[in-house]
This record gives C-alpha cells, structure tokens and sequence, in this order.
C-alpha cells in the first residue's frame, strides 16, 4: 500500500508514526559494530607471532564518535512518548536502549564499555527465563556434550569446505526464489570479523573463510530467512520504520530467533552449540580478569584453529582494553535469545496463539513486543511480515515439533537408566 492509500491515522496515532520517523533519522550514525571493529592486519601480526610464552597483547586504537546531538533527540523523544501506552513504550525502550549505545561507543576503547555492554546483551551469569540456570549453565552444558560426542559423532558434511565465492553461488538460488530475483546480493568482504553478516539487500562473506555444508545451510537460516527477512519486513511498514533497525534492545530476541530458526530447520550442529558456548564462558573469564592472550588460548584449547581463536577472541575484546577485566558481552544474546525464543514458541502454541510467532516477524522486534502491540497488528497500524521462513509457512510440522518437546520436557533424564530403556 502506498503512502497516498493509507488511511489517515488518528492524533495519537500519527504522534506516534513522527516520533518514530525521528527516532529513525536520530540513530542513524550510532553504529555499534562499525565503530568497535578491529582491522583485519592485527590478525595476521598475532598469528604471525606464533603462539610461544611471550606474545604481545593486540593494540587497538579506535575513534570514539561524538553523539551529544543524536543522544539529546533520543532524550526529547523518550520524554515525549508516553510510558503507559504500548506504541509510547515501545518508543521509549527503543530511544533509551540506543542512548545506552552511544554511551558505550562514545567511551569506546575504554573499560566503561564493559557494563554498557552488559546493559544491552546481558551477563553470562544471567538467569534464563523459566528456570534457575543461567547464561553460564547452559554453555558448560553445551560444551560438555558437545566434547561427551566428539569426533565419532562428526558429519560427512563437515568436511566438505566451500569457498566463499562457491557458497556465494549456491546461496543466490534460494534467496531468489523467496525474495523475487535479485533483491538481495550476496558479497564478498575481505574485512569482515565474522563468517558472515546480514542486512536488508545484501549478505557478505569473509573472503579467508572456508565453508562446510552445516555453514551453508545456518547461512540460509540465520543470516538470510530471519536477519534479512526481518529487514525487509521491517522497511515495509507504513508507520513504524524504525522496525528495519536491529535497535540494541531487541538483539538478544533477532539472534536468539535466528539460531531457533537453525535448531527448528535442522541446520545447526553441535560443533555451533560448542562455539555459542564457548564465547559466553569467554566472555565470563575476560571479566574475571583474563586478557586477550589467555582468551585466545582458551579457544585453541577448546580445539579450535588459530585463525578461529583469534577472531572468537577479538569478538570478546571489541571496543574494551586486551588487558582483562572487561568484554565486549554481545555473544551472549546467542545461547540466551534461543532459549528464550524457544520458549516462546513453546508457550504460543500451548496458549494457541501461533499469530504472535508470525508477528515477530514483521519487523525487528522484542518477543515482548508482539504480545503488547497484538491491537496495533489487528488493526493495520503494523503490517503484517510479508515474507516467512519456510519452516514457519509449514505451521502443522511446527506445532508438531513443538508439541513434541513439551510432553518429552517433563520427562526427567536424571530417573531413566539403562534396565528402564530396555524394557521399552
């Protein structure tokens, strides 16, 4: 629907749209990743090194940017948006999580980082929703199956290694045929820190990655058919445009919805449960006081390559001193955001309310989001999402699943032994 056929919106409704088109315009130049990036050559110094008892800790200089201007409209747009009304709400979190951001980016470089990090993403010693485990719980869990199953449970798919220009020709057929042809390019960046990023028109992959088929398939699922599905979602709503942006308060929710959308479609393994895991556990020792050094080799221990236990470590040091006692705590929304979405969809479709798991994905949004906005979905203020993953298109074989690991959640493996799987 164009701008010109959309009905007119009442006072409050159109207060609303405006402030959330400045909202929109303000936040523009906060660039979280961008700004606490490290250049691709602190790599090469690092490994070129070798890894003997004497190595120098990375130095990394960033340039702090000045967002007085962009913190003192977020402000105004706080005040102005009222607290007790849902679309008021949604605008206040928005504006103040975004301020929060620009704290940290402008104290980049520095250990206030740290704690405003933490704001955003989470602690590794946080409590997961509905139980008495936390953040930390669960990787030890994770890591630990993962090394019980070791290499005698590996895939034949595992050892198949594409490169980036081979994946980037394996992945434009499927992105073609759910988004129309063309709409969305697939790039390869040279100076990318992770395996691979999404945006709303375009997926890049680091050139020096090599990719197995399991990359392949999480590349689909995570990056293309929710991050850039969301994206695009979210820049076709009539009135809250600020849905396209992945605003700090809604990441734990974008990444946790993405990594369900693995475990949903089969597309995860347990080699990417380990490597989610062991970034929390590093996570929790960088603030314990380890420096980058012994980050690093606590990946190489955890078995993987250097190159990879550089980047897994760099990913903890972004924007804070290599020295210890401070992180960058951004991957902890992984593990975290997909036990809380999957508890989500657990909870939806007990409350038969499979409308809100589609909901979510109209835009980038909070799993709190789409329950207190439902009267603004029903009654077309937000468009609905108009494009689906696949697998929430086949909502029968969903519920199925999810049916399934309800019932078999109360079973308690602590009870069942041997003599009892026998007899069945």
């Amino acid at each position: 629907m164009t701008a010109a056929a959309l009905p007119p919106l009442s006072r409050e409704l159109a207060h609303y749209a405006a402030l959330d088109r400045r909202l929109v315009a303000a936040v523009r130049r906060i660039r979280i990743l961008p700004t606490v990036a490290w250049p691709p050559a602190l790599e090469q110094a690092f490994l070129a090194a070798g890894e003997g008892a004497v190595v120098r800790l990375p130095e990394v200089r960033y340039t702090p940017p000045d967002l007085a201007r962009e913190r003192a409209e977020l402000g105004a747009i706080e005040n102005e948006a009222d607290a007790a009304h849902p679309l008021g709400d949604y605008l206040r979190s928005t504006a103040a999580s975004w301020q929060t951001a620009a704290a940290m980016l402008e104290a980049v470089g520095t250990p206030a980082v740290s704690a405003h990090s933490m704001a955003l993403y989470g602690r590794p010693g946080d409590v997961i929703p509905g139980s008495t485990l936390s953040n930390l719980d669960a990787a030890r869990h994770f890591v630990a199956v993962a090394d019980e199953l070791g290499a005698s449970h590996a895939d034949d798919d595992s050892a198949v290694t594409l490169s980036a220009e081979t994946l980037r020709a394996e992945l434009l057929p499927a992105l073609d045929a759910l988004f129309g042809a063309g709409r969305i390019a697939v790039e390869i960046d040279s100076d990318l820190t992770a395996k691979a990023a999404a945006g709303a028109t375009r997926i890049r992959l680091r050139a020096s990655s090599c990719f197995s088929e399991y990359d392949r398939h999480q590349l689909l699922a995570h990056e293309a058919f929710v991050h850039t599905l969301t994206a695009l979602n979210g820049r076709e709503q009539p009135h809250l445009r600020s849905l396209s942006r992945t605003s700090p308060r809604v990441t734990a929710t974008q990444e946790g919805l993405a990594v369900f959308a693995e475990l949903i479609s089969g597309s995860i393994d347990i080699g990417r449960l380990k490597r989610i895991s062991l970034r929390i556990l590093a996570i929790d020792r960088a603030l314990a006081g380890a420096d980058f050094v012994e980050v690093f080799r606590f990946f190489r221990d955890a078995g993987q390559t250097a190159s990879d236990s550089f980047n897994s470590a760099q990913r903890v040091f972004r924007g804070v001193p290599t020295a210890g006692g401070a992180a960058f705590a951004k991957d902890n929304v992984y593990l975290h955001g997909l036990l809380t979405v999957h508890t989500f969809f657990r909870w939806a479709l007990k409350n038969q309310r499979f409308d809100l798991t589609r909901a979510l994905f109209a835009g980038k949004l909070a799993l709190g989001d789409v329950v207190a906005l439902a009267p603004w979905f029903a009654n077309g203020f937000i468009a609905p999402a108009q494009f689906l993953p696949p697998w929430l298109q086949r909502t029968r074989g969903l519920a199925g699943s999810l049916a399934f690991s309800l019932f078999a959640n109360r079973i308690r493996m602590a009870d069942v032994g041997a003599a009892d799987l026998a007899r069945g």
